[in-house]
């Protein structure tokens, strides 16, 4: 279990908590003896990760639209991304699971994994507090944000500039205007350039996010359809 903590960068007050978030209900079932399994805890994982990761989008990406927060927080947490944060902290192998289910592969099964890991977040929930569940959270979300944000993000920039581009006398220009936070979490703020006009702002995780942003409000305030 302390390789484990290790993987979580978190010490278990109460370890119970721990060893139950890591019950499969394939050991449950099978032990019996009063054995929860990990199926509370999941539920409330569940939650526990969808308001982390909503407020945490609602308060970084307030250009964005309800509806591509809504994809782009699915793209966040789908199962496959639940999946791969499991095996980077290495859960499977201390998984506790029926024979039948750990000789049948349940230990790389892609919908125990994923549960799993939202069982382990509300263990750390109710024994540390919000903020240790959201510190665990957002040291996944933070990369996987960089992979999701084109799958998220229509691309406003070329949108922009097929329109610039009916007159060739015209040029688009990205102008980074001022960053802030820590590196692990920093904000950026970009401003879109039309010869020496401003057209559009925008602010985003990366640079890229935040030229998308600042391509969108041109686009909006040109009256075209994004």
């Amino acid at each position: 279990m302390k390789a484990l903590e290790q993987n979580l960068r978190y010490n278990f007050k109460n370890k119970n908590l721990l060893i139950n978030a890591l019950t499969h209900s394939s050991y449950a079932n099978e032990v019996r003896n009063g054995i929860l399994s990990n199926e509370r805890l999941e539920f409330l994982g569940d939650s526990v990760l969808s308001v982390i990761v909503a407020d945490y989008l609602y308060k970084n990406f307030n250009s964005m639209p309800e509806g591509e927060l809504t994809k782009l927080r699915a793209a966040l947490v789908c199962e496959k991304s639940l999946c791969e944060f499991s095996k980077e902290l290495k859960l499977g192998e201390f998984l506790r699971l029926g024979k039948g289910e750990d000789k049948g592969g349940g230990r790389k099964r892609a919908s125990i994994l994923a549960d799993a890991f939202e069982a382990v977040l509300a263990a750390m929930y109710l024994d540390g507090g919000m903020e240790t569940a959201r510190k665990h959270v957002m040291r996944f979300i933070l990369p996987e944000l960089e992979h999701t944000e084109d799958v998220a993000f229509k691309d406003y920039k070329t949108a922009l500039q097929e329109i610039i581009q009916r007159n060739p006398e015209e040029s688009v220009s990205y102008v980074l205007t001022d960053q802030s936070g820590p590196d692990h979490d920093k904000v950026f703020e970009v401003e879109v350039h039309l010869n020496s006009n401003v057209i559009g702002k925008g602010k985003g995780k990366s640079k890229k996010q935040a030229e998308q942003m600042a391509a969108k409000q041109a686009l909006s305030l040109m009256g075209a359809e994004i």
